[in-house]
């Protein structure tokens, strides 16, 4: 890979025609995701968004073209930020990177903000949808409970390899069997446009507006919107990230839910509310199944150079921050402890 410098060099190139400025006011900010790299742009309001990898295993080019389109059929919510340009894969930026609006603003504070988070999330969920010859290259869920489902059956495929306590994979096995009850008894959902990624980490809100601005939007599909509310509120993801690390209460997560309602055109919001749990459930179990293929799969050597642009997942140490690498593997082990297991099942226990 090419070094620091080497890349902000070229990064510095490749924005000269939009912004024209010195190679000290492009600044790395401390890593804080698994996927990418974030340079500000000191004295400008934009920053350059640099993945490392894709973790939805597309190559370079897919994956950064993939994500400029979630940014564009977002930015109509007004909560998410504008894609200013897209810079293509080269040998400089093997893959390549997007220059958007940076928000000036903190990190989500819960439980206080939730209800800003819900607003954001509701502006993505009642945007238009279009056409489904319209819909490429966004993954387009035809039934999204079933299509997670699937999802999660696939990376379930890990449970296994991840040598995990007997109970918590005796729990994980029973909501799966759930799940799939879920599915068969529920009719097929409504569609929305949804971030998938919705972690409280993944919001800022901005100082001025006090506006909550979803500015992570690599994940972007036509799904389920109860997938982004259970994202936004599980144990699993409040817990995720220390700068917007909570453990809500039940009235917590049921004011969040209801501030979405209140927030969404009302026949919208009256058409996902038979899904709203059963996906908290599915987005629960997508979560903690890749939570058992990160601790499989995190463990291997560093592929050669031409596999990582080719298929651009890669969480070895040797590709991330190892401070980084030890708080997700921390993470990791927690949430798939039985009593972590626990817990969150009782969010739809009875």
């Amino acid at each position: 890979m090419p070094s620091v410098e080497n890349q902000l060099h070229a990064l510095q190139k490749a924005i000269r025609h939009q912004l024209d400025v010195p190679l000290d006011a492009l600044c790395v900010m401390p890593t804080s995701g698994l996927a990418h790299d974030h340079v500000t742009i000191e004295g400008t309001d934009w920053l350059l968004r640099v993945p490392r990898q894709s973790q939805m295993r597309l190559n370079a080019a897919e994956n950064l073209t993939y994500q400029k389109t979630c940014f564009d059929r977002m930015s109509a919510s007004g909560h998410t930020p504008e894609c200013r340009l897209f810079i293509p894969p080269s040998d400089e930026l093997p893959m390549g990177a997007l220059l958007v609006r940076r928000i000036h603003g903190e990190v989500l504070q819960l439980p206080r903000q939730l209800e800003l988070a819900a607003e954001a999330l509701a502006a993505i969920h009642a945007l238009p949808l279009p056409e489904h010859s319209q819909r490429a290259p966004l993954i387009d869920q035809s039934d999204p409970m079933a299509d997670t489902l699937t999802e999660v059956l696939t990376q379930a495929d890990y449970l296994p390899q991840a040598q995990l306590p007997t109970d918590t994979v005796k729990m994980i096995e029973e909501e799966i069997a759930a799940a799939k009850k879920d599915v068969a008894q529920l009719a097929v959902s409504p569609i929305a446009l949804v971030s998938f990624d919705a972690h409280p980490g993944n919001f800022i809100v901005e100082q001025d507006t006090q506006r909550a601005y979803l500015v992570d939007l690599e994940k972007g599909r036509y799904g389920g919107a109860g997938f982004d509310l259970a994202h936004a509120s599980l144990y699993t993801s409040t817990t995720w990230d220390t700068a917007t690390y909570a453990e809500l209460s039940s009235d917590d997560i049921q004011n969040f839910y209801a501030a979405w309602s209140d927030a969404m055109p009302p026949a919208l919001s009256a058409q996902w509310q038979l899904y709203l749990l059963p996906m908290r459930r599915l987005m629960w179990l997508w979560s903690i199944t890749w939570c058992a293929k990160w601790q499989v799969e995190s463990n291997q050597q560093l592929k050669a150079s031409k596999n990582i642009i080719a298929n651009a997942e890669d969480w070895s140490a040797e590709n991330t921050d190892d401070a980084l690498i030890e708080h997700v593997r921390n993470r990791v082990i927690h949430y798939l402890e039985p009593a972590t297991v626990e817990r969150v099942r009782a969010d739809w226990a009875g």
